[in-house]
């Protein structure tokens, strides 16, 4: 059974040339924005990583990255398609020598395969992965919160050039301010509630929300949600949020995070259990202080442009592959993908 929904009265306000147009529009506007609020220098990165450095993301750790081995490598190395540059953007701050409060943005491009298809997720992702050098001084909750302020004032620039080029989208969504709160302050809020159905309930009232601390076990014994332990620090990261109207539903579009220091990363993989990672470079590198501390994160673009041109579907603003199913039923409701 197909797990997309297209609501019965749903119709796309622009056209397949106007949507390629405005998606272009969106980029290039949240691109240029993102990067001056948080004085960022756009670099190349790679599709792919050798698996023994460490440097992949794994996600939740159940998700599994698509591999392969090269000829012209040694055949004992395994090379992974990226799941996302979470560890191999620190590094990139330590290998570009960036100082304090400047740092990259790129271009994210990855295949997860593992992905479960509907509405808003593929097996192709694109996004803007960031990072920023900071100092320990900056490692509390206020500076993560401010620099949350900062991209949610690009979201803003870019909703109100698109409903001036497209007013045909409607009014505005996104008020002036974005909503905090932590995993736990919602777990209380919404006892009875999913993580799902609390997000979707929080989002619905508030339009734009960060929730804060996600990873950590909650008072009620279980997690928000899943976080690897060697990135984020659990206490100093957040999703953003912004309810999608056309769902009628919370459309995750940030996840992001203060990065662990040492301290961090030895109590957070003990935590989860797998220690055998300190053995890693990349871990290393963090033990014996060689990256620098920083913040950073991941904007799905596609998601953004799904929310800023009011679609139904991610594929209506990507090109990727979808089963037959749910082809079927896009053609059926007049949904156009890409």
């Amino acid at each position: 059974m197909s797990k997309i929904n297209i609501p019965e009265t749903y119709k796309p306000h622009l056209d397949l040339i106007e949507t390629e147009v405005a998606i272009k529009m969106i980029k290039d506007t949240f691109e240029r924005r993102l990067a001056e609020q948080l004085r960022l220098t756009r670099v190349s990165a790679p599709l792919f990583l050798l698996k023994n450095t460490g440097l992949n993301d794994n996600l939740n750790g159940i998700e599994k990255p698509v591999s392969f081995t090269s000829f012209e490598l040694n055949h004992d190395d395994e090379i992974e398609i990226i799941h996302s540059l979470a560890k191999w953007k620190r590094d990139a701050l330590y290998r570009y020598h960036f100082e304090r409060h400047t740092g990259l943005y790129t271009d994210m491009n990855a295949i997860r395969k593992d992905e479960e298809l509907d509405n808003i997720h593929s097996m192709y992702v694109d996004q803007w992965d960031w990072e920023m050098v900071i100092s320990k001084e900056d490692r509390h909750l206020e500076y993560f919160k401010a620099i949350v302020s900062k991209i949610y004032n690009a979201l803003l620039d870019v909703e109100f050039l698109m409903i001036r080029h497209y007013p045909q989208l409607g009014e505005s969504i996104l008020p002036d301010e974005i909503y905090f709160i932590t995993s736990q302050e919602l777990e209380d809020m919404y006892p009875d509630c999913t993580p799902k159905q609390r997000e979707k309930a929080i989002t619905k009232a508030k339009k734009a929300v960060c929730i804060l601390q996600i990873g950590d076990v909650l008072a009620s014994g279980q997690k928000h949600d899943d976080r690897a332990p060697d990135y984020d620090d659990w206490k100093l990261n957040g999703d953003i949020l912004v309810y999608n109207q056309v769902l009628d539903d919370a459309l995750e579009i940030s996840s992001m995070g203060i990065r662990v220091d040492k301290e961090a990363l030895v109590e957070q993989l003990t935590k989860s259990q797998v220690t055998e990672r300190l053995e890693l470079p990349y871990h290393q590198n963090i033990i014996q202080d060689v990256l620098p501390l920083s913040i950073g994160g991941g904007i799905g673009q596609s998601r953004l442009c799904m929310f800023f041109l009011r679609k139904a579907h991610i594929g209506e603003v990507q090109a990727s592959l979808w089963d037959e199913e749910t082809l079927k039923i896009c053609q059926e409701k007049g949904v156009h993908i890409l």
